[in-house]
């Protein structure tokens, strides 16, 4: 994992977008990380970033986890029979 700071990304930005493509590149200012750029090769990588990241979706995760707790879920047999 990179380490930079904001003022050496920008000033090679376009090298630091090849370089995350190896891993994660942390941006400091003033030695304090502010912003994490990572690469997105796959096109399910970047709709799994943005869902993971939209607070929306997160509700709609936990409501779900939260119900799935109180009811106990689906079995596996009945959800696929109920997709019939």
């Amino acid at each position: 994992m990179r380490i930079t700071s904001v003022a050496d990304m920008k000033a090679h930005f376009s090298a630091y977008i090849e370089k995350c493509k190896d891993g994660p590149v942390i941006v400091t200012k003033h030695g304090r990380p502010v912003a994490v750029l990572v690469s997105m090769l796959e096109d399910d990588e970047l709709e799994r970033f943005i869902l993971a990241h939209t607070p929306r979706f997160r509700r709609l995760l936990d409501a779900a986890e939260e119900r799935i707790q109180q009811t106990g879920g689906v079995k596996h047999d009945d959800f696929w029979a109920s997709l019939e």
